[in-house]
């Protein structure tokens, strides 16, 4: 792996880059994806952001991130993925990412520790966010943020740490903290935006599905699903579903909580907490997922009391790996 300091220099010297987050972005792969990009613009460095779809209104709180791409608008020198474990994160960016890797040099900078190494070079640090990586690159490349890039850091730090409340935050998630906030970053609105303000309709949504939590394996594990038609029933989009898994932590018997989020009929996307006494990176990497040992995620298909006992079967295989 490449270090901090060899891949600053590495960027410093492009003339231009388009920068990767991964799909259904989260606060996190945005944060990091535009705060690089607000430093490539302090040192003279042409550079986008893009994304396979588009960007949850919740994050135009910011400035700038209205204009993230859904692809590239011209030939950069490099691409640089943020906050992207493996390719495939890409989603419908992946093809049009390894096409470009033939001929041009790739970045991958990255917290998650099922990392795959998939870039020519890679910087890939287990921490509560990558946005923590990516102010730490900032710093190497020589930049002093300015506001608007703190506020991208502190936005990826609020939502990947869970407002610093999560097992993985550390000293060094506070001295990055610090950093984008002597930088101008509002934490206080941040946390408003990103944890706390919601709609009518998503706070009824909310108490809809919380109201519906299902208990198994003696109620150390617990489910949240939600479907399609609850989400056309308010109108939302999928991304009102994000925080939903949290909820189930907060019961004390609950060692493992799952959100279910049905993609379509038979397909549900898995989102998977642990309190510590479950990897569940390691049962989200059964179904060809991964993420964090505390928090990961998946896709699995087929009915759904056949998923239920398929990821309980899975979590009581791990039971007491942390």
């Amino acid at each position: 792996m490449n270090t901090i300091d060899e891949i600053a220099t590495l960027l410093k010297a492009l003339k231009s880059a388009v920068i990767f987050t991964h799909a259904r972005p989260d606060g996190d792969t945005v944060g990091s994806g535009m705060a690089l990009h607000r430093a490539f613009s302090m040192l003279g460095v042409k550079s986008e952001v893009v994304n396979e779809g588009p960007v949850p209104e919740k994050f135009f709180f910011l400035p700038g991130i209205r204009a993230i791409k859904s692809a590239p608008s011209f030939d950069a020198e490099a691409y640089i993925a943020v906050d992207v474990s493996d390719a495939a994160r890409l989603g419908a960016l992946e093809e049009k990412f390894r096409f470009g890797a033939k001929r041009k040099p790739t970045f991958n900078i990255d917290h998650h520790i099922s990392n795959t190494r998939f870039c020519k070079y890679n910087y890939v640090r287990e921490r509560a966010s990558n946005c923590e990586n990516i102010a730490e690159l900032v710093c190497a490349m020589g930049v002093t943020p300015d506001s608007e890039l703190s506020g991208y850091l502190m936005l990826g730090m609020v939502t990947d740490s869970g407002s610093f409340s999560h097992s993985d935050v550390d000293g060094d998630t506070f001295r990055a903290a610090a950093y984008a906030c002597d930088g101008g970053a509002d934490v206080h609105k941040t946390v408003y935006e990103m944890m706390t303000r919601q709609s009518k309709a998503r706070a009824s949504l909310y108490a809809e599905v919380i109201g519906k939590l299902r208990y198994f394996s003696d109620d150390a594990v617990v489910f949240a699903l939600v479907t399609q038609e609850q989400l056309l029933r308010y109108g939302l989009g999928t991304d009102a579903t994000e925080g939903i898994v949290d909820f189930g932590l907060s019961v004390d018997c609950v060692e493992v909580s799952v959100c279910l989020l049905e993609m379509k009929k038979g397909q549900y996307k898995v989102s998977l907490r642990s309190k510590g006494q479950v990897n569940v990176n390691e049962v989200a990497r059964k179904f060809g997922g991964g993420g964090h040992v505390l928090a990961s995620g998946c896709m699995l298909f087929g009915d759904i009391e056949e998923v239920y006992d398929r990821l309980c079967y899975a979590v009581w295989q791990h039971m007491g790996e942390v």
